[in-house]
């Protein structure tokens, strides 16, 4: 099955384009997703995997700053490290029962890293693979840690499922830990360029801007109910946009206007898990039902899809660098890489 997942994965992966209908205006009230329907055939992308040691259960991946990938092992305990050049894999363990969800790359270069299994925020030196652990308090144990986003200030403001937010300033090392105003499902978070955060609820079904200077959360809801608003991320203007979950939709709330725009995923019953906005403000996202991935262009409203190798499920996080779009699967212990 490995042999045959890199053996498809070495040629072109042919992508099939979705346009949407660009006459639907922004919902305010009731929602109105959009649907694509087909139309060309658009064969630039190249997507390249790479396996993992077997049972890393990779989760989320930064690349990082010596050009490289971090990705969080989620069932393994570790964070990974892999030279795209090499494809070697280096381990660096954080810590008896570690259960690793989200990492992303801070501004001195450093893995940071929410870490589930430790409740705790583990930094980990990009250079000499130091591991610092920063502990929850006390009286906030199981908070479910799922990820993390750097604000204008450099503190981190980092997501827990099971009802909470909260803030570490590296620092100093001050700490503190927020319940959510509508309790479970803070689950992704983000920073704009100005330095916002905003974080989505799945089990809540919104997402909310954080005040970073009193820490408290406004929520703020889609127009789909019951969508389950997974991941958010921020373009180059601020304009945030959501992985809907559960409805497969693509959201887009301008923070400016307040308006809301929805899609729909290409193909049967999408299940949008995570979003991200490249450095030329086109939108991917992955779907998790259909093991794909999508990118989508908001000046053309079109939706071109790329199929992942056969096995290789459970597209979860994406996140990159200019021109390349990396992910993992954790269904096959595999990284992938989008090059545009």
């Amino acid at each position: 099955m490995r042999h045959a997942i890199a053996t498809a994965a070495a040629a072109l992966i042919a992508v099939a384009a979705c346009t949407a209908d660009a006459g639907s205006g922004p919902t305010t009230g009731a929602p109105t997703a959009t649907t694509p329907t087909p139309s060309t055939v658009d064969d630039s992308p190249r997507l390249e995997t790479f396996e993992l040691p077997a049972g890393a259960g990779p989760h989320d991946v930064a690349p990082a700053a010596d050009g490289g990938v971090w990705f969080t092992a989620q069932h393994a305990g570790y964070l990974g490290h892999l030279d795209p050049t090499s494809r070697a894999v280096t381990r660096v363990p954080l810590g008896p029962g570690s259960r690793p969800h989200g990492v992303i790359v801070g501004g001195d270069g450093a893995a940071w890293v929410t870490d589930g299994g430790l409740n705790a925020i583990v930094r980990v030196d990009g250079a000499t693979r130091e591991v610092r652990r920063f502990d929850l308090p006390g009286d906030r144990p199981n908070v479910n840690l799922n990820t993390a986003a750097f604000d204008g200030r450099g503190v981190l403001w980092f997501t827990g499922q099971a009802g909470f937010y909260g803030r570490l300033d590296p620092a100093t090392g001050a700490m503190t830990v927020h319940d959510a105003p509508r309790g479970r499902g803070p689950y992704g978070v983000t920073a704009t360029p100005s330095g916002e955060i905003y974080y989505a609820s799945l089990a809540g079904n919104h997402i909310a801007r954080i005040d970073t200077a009193t820490g408290a959360a406004t929520p703020i809801d889609p127009p789909t109910a019951g969508q389950g608003a997974r991941r958010v991320w921020s373009d180059s203007r601020g304009v945030i946009w959501v992985s809907e979950y559960n409805s497969g939709q693509l959201g887009r709330y301008d923070p400016a206007s307040g308006q809301w725009r929805e899609w729909k995923l290409p193909g049967g019953g999408p299940q949008t898990y995570a979003v991200y906005v490249d450095d030329r403000d086109m939108v991917w996202a992955s779907d998790f039902g259909a093991d794909t991935i999508v990118r989508f262009d908001p000046a053309t409203e079109r939706f071109t899809t790329i199929g992942l190798p056969d096995g290789a499920g459970s597209a979860r996080q994406l996140l990159g660098r200019a021109s390349q779009v990396w992910g993992a699967t954790s269904g096959a212990d595999l990284l992938f890489v989008i090059r545009t």
